[in-house]
């Protein structure tokens, strides 16, 4: 007989193989422990100056985790400091406790990259880390949220255990590739799509944001206004929601395992 369980999050569920003998259910396996409700992944993308300047401090406030995936962009933008972050701000984010992930150093989509030149991409953003003595990124985040098979065969190559794209939906680790997480976008005042976003986090799935600037002097169509952007906080803290940086989802899910079985669909994914 099949052992029964009550959510997809159970971890011991057993099934019946061919065999007729009881082998370990295949989410069993992907999952290292029950998923709790309310978990949410915060994730900042594109090395804005506010990151340090205003998120950082917030954050910290309210005890929070968070990713930030930088990058560079294309010579002059990143030597204007008034619209982005120094490499040693970015050292003072991963000493304040945060993650450090590769945003690729350009922002190319990797959909228009060949293998060699996304090894490059990485590779420059990974030797800016070890010159400033931060860890080799173990995350990735889509620039454009552009996904592509060069990628998820490459990531892993390179020791990359989780990525982020888009497609404005919640992540259930038992059938969603963790090098293809989806996520919801802030932006402007959609503040209503974002609470709504929220609710998706439980019965085993997990709500990724990805946030900009807060402001964004850089992008102003992805801004996310600081007043607004606190209000989200002050909801997740206190409606008891646990927030944490995109490389924590490993305490939850065996990544090597979900890389193994689960197979990566590009589909709405942007």
């Amino acid at each position: 007989m099949i052992c029964s369980r009550t959510f997809r999050r159970c971890t011991v569920a057993l099934w019946l193989g061919a065999t007729g003998l009881a082998v370990p259910d295949a989410e069993a396996q992907v999952l290292r422990r029950p998923l709790p409700d309310k978990l949410v992944v915060l994730t900042f993308d594109d090395a804005v100056v506010s990151h340090a300047t205003y998120v950082a401090p917030l954050l910290r406030k309210y005890g929070f985790g968070a990713t930030f995936f930088v990058c560079e962009f294309r010579e002059p933008a990143f030597v204007d400091k008034t619209k982005y972050m120094s490499w040693a701000q970015i050292r003072q984010l991963h000493r304040r406790g945060f993650e450090i992930g590769n945003h690729t150093l350009t922002h190319k989509h990797v959909n228009r990259m060949s293998r060699e030149q996304l090894t490059a991409e990485l590779d420059s953003v990974e030797t800016r880390c070890q010159a400033y003595h931060i860890p080799r990124p173990v995350t990735f985040a889509y620039p454009g949220y552009d996904t592509a098979p060069t990628a998820t065969t490459l990531l892993p190559a390179r020791g990359y255990q989780l990525a982020r794209a888009g497609g404005s939906r919640a992540y259930d680790p038992t059938t969603d590739h963790p090098l293809l997480i989806p996520s919801f976008s802030t932006s402007g005042t959609n503040k209503q799509q974002v609470l709504d976003a929220l609710q998706q986090a439980r019965e085993g799935r997990i709500v990724v944001l990805t946030v900009h600037g807060v402001p964004d002097l850089a992008h102003d169509w992805v801004t996310t206004p600081p007043a607004l952007f606190e209000e989200y906080l002050r909801y997740l803290h206190e409606q008891h929601y646990k927030v944490i940086a995109l490389r924590d989802i490993a305490r939850y899910v065996n990544v090597a395992e979900a890389q193994r079985t689960i197979q990566p669909r590009y589909e709405n994914l942007k």
